[in-house]
């Protein structure tokens, strides 16, 4: 059972959106700070079409949407923090934005509340010796859709006290899902292994070993993934997978991490994947 009652997260957007809706489901009040009244709007109409989903399908019932709802509490004042247990950073993958935000949340929350990063990119360790008593912060890795993904990556910086693990991992099985222990490597554990295949899938790919439906299928049925890769690379986001990728080639200077040429040339031609139409599996069947 955990202890922390109180949560606050930074940020309203696809994944600060998702890890609130999370929070709330499991009965903790949240409070969700935004930038300003617009962004605020837009987060909350998005989980709230979430939850109508959810209803529409029979997943939850119409109380339980509106209690989840109930539960969040948006703000635009860092201040109206104070008194939250733990605290849970979702906002753009830029270092300093986060370091400043880190700064100004130390100076409201108590010096025993638990702070974290759902980074995906960026290392917990470096982004932990920005915070006052960086004992108390870790990585907790949600993954996306976060109110549909069981699985959370509890990533231990270095500074992170091994009582702080404890406690988040508990906060994690009390959402419902299941906590993950890992090291603060790039990509954690799901990525760090991820990568690499995807890069590799892309290389074939570029290497006329087989058509991207083909590749996709093989792997599919072959493995019994429910998405091939390259159906999951225009899911993900061919930016997100080359920005995660070459981050974590600098990091290590693994060769693994090197993003392949294709990827770079479609990232810069405009294929996004899903998001804008353009990727491995749409719009242009070869983007070769």
């Amino acid at each position: 059972m955990s202890d922390i009652r109180r949560v606050a997260v930074l940020g309203l957007g696809t994944m600060g959106s998702g890890i609130a809706q999370v929070a709330a489901a499991a009965g903790y009040e949240v409070t969700a700070l935004e930038a300003d009244r617009d962004r605020i709007d837009a987060g909350l109409a998005a989980l709230g079409t979430f939850l109508d989903g959810g209803v529409e399908r029979g997943k939850i019932t119409q109380a339980e949407r509106d209690g989840t709802f109930a539960r969040i509490r948006p703000v635009t004042d860092v201040a109206e923090l104070a008194g939250c247990d733990l605290v849970v950073e979702a906002v753009t993958e830029r270092a300093e934005v986060k370091r400043a935000l880190f700064d100004a949340v130390a100076g409201v929350v108590g010096q025993d509340a638990l702070i974290v990063t759902n980074t995906s990119a960026l290392s917990v360790t470096d982004l932990a010796a920005s915070v006052a008593r960086p004992e108390r912060f870790a990585g907790l890795h949600f993954f996306n859709p976060a109110p549909l993904m069981r699985v959370v990556e509890v990533v231990r910086a270095l500074q992170t006290a091994p009582e702080v693990i404890e406690r988040l991992a508990a906060f994690v099985g009390s959402l419902g899902k299941d906590p993950v222990v890992v090291k603060d490597r790039p990509g954690f554990l799901v990525n760090h292994l991820l990568m690499p295949y995807l890069n590799d899938v892309v290389g074939e790919y570029d290497g006329d070993l087989a058509d991207a439906a083909d590749i996709d299928t093989a792997i599919r049925l072959g493995l019994g993934h429910k998405l091939g890769p390259l159906e999951l690379l225009d899911l993900i986001g061919l930016d997100v997978h080359l920005h995660a990728t070459q981050s974590a080639y600098e990091a290590t200077l693994d060769p693994r991490f090197a993003p392949p040429p294709l990827l770079r040339q479609m990232v810069a031609a405009g294929h996004h994947g899903r998001k804008n139409g353009q990727g491995f599996r749409i719009g242009r069947e070869d983007a070769r």
